[in-house]
């Protein structure tokens, strides 16, 4: 894959699937993404055995709930197309059923967060466990460049340390939807706050310039499903009404970045 470096248990097959598509003559870089998703979900959930299952399926269906129903449709679906791959050379390879059609479910309303809320959902983040791990600063920095920049969850995980400049006060998205790259021009509290979460990760874990810029708990690439659980976790502190139906998601944070400043850290 061009753009993601692929790390699970299922890598190699999933990296053979890819180039056999792309032999076809199918430029498949998107399903390549999304199969990326399901290779950071494998190594976030410490699978090991090199095959797909049911239970493998379920859990990964399960961890595409809050998304939306097309969403879950494309990423399961490539999933699946990966299982009858698989069945070629590994007969108990589990193929599971395509996602029910959700063209008559209503997509959701965008949610408009107020200032009074995001305060209250940074400083929720600050105080996310471990204690004195790197995890809230993580989360704090991600939902705040979120929330003043308009940049998607998936480009902000895939930001590396070289992507940021400080001094000209820009970020970089190498590869952004319909795979164009652009800059983001940042405001000042942005960027200070962008500086003192990078200061803080230095220490933490490998500093090359193509590294990640934001780290999960274990020091790896942050991943999105993490991040939507602790969005949840921080909007039941916060009491702002969410269901898997209704209510605020993380891509609702993007809505008018345009106009936000992004508040640093005392």
């Amino acid at each position: 894959m061009s753009a993601r470096t692929l790390y699970s248990c299922l890598a190699p097959q999933i990296e053979a699937f890819i180039n056999l598509r792309r032999l076809s003559g199918t430029d498949y870089h998107s399903q390549a993404q999304l199969l990326g998703h399901f290779d950071r979900f494998l190594v976030e959930q410490g699978i090991q055995q090199p095959r797909v299952t049911r239970e493998i399926c379920d859990r990964y269906q399960n961890s595409l709930s809050a998304l939306a129903p097309r969403t879950q449709g494309n990423r399961f679906g490539v999933v699946r197309q990966l299982s009858e791959y698989l069945t070629r050379t590994d007969p108990l390879s589990y193929v599971p059923e395509p996602l029910p059609s959700s063209s008559s479910r209503q997509p959701h309303r965008p949610y408009i967060f107020t200032h009074g809320q995001i305060g209250s959902l940074l400083t929720a983040a600050s105080r996310l466990p471990p204690p004195g791990s790197l995890r809230p600063h993580t989360v704090r920095t991600l939902l705040g460049l979120l929330y003043t920049t308009g940049i998607r969850i998936g480009e902000a995980c895939a930001l590396n340390i070289e992507h940021f400049l400080p001094a000209e006060r820009k970020l970089y998205i190498a590869e952004g939807k319909f795979r164009k790259s652009r800059w983001i021009v940042l405001s000042a509290s942005t960027t200070c706050a962008l500086q003192q979460y990078q200061d803080r990760r230095m220490g933490k874990g490998v500093n090359a310039p193509d590294s990640p810029l934001l780290l999960n708990h274990r020091r790896h690439r942050l991943g999105c499903s993490p991040v939507r659980q602790a969005f949840r976790q921080l909007l039941h502190e916060c009491h702002i009404p969410w269901t898997r139906r209704d209510g605020p998601r993380i891509h609702h944070l993007r809505h008018y970045a345009a106009f936000r400043i992004m508040p640093t850290e005392g």
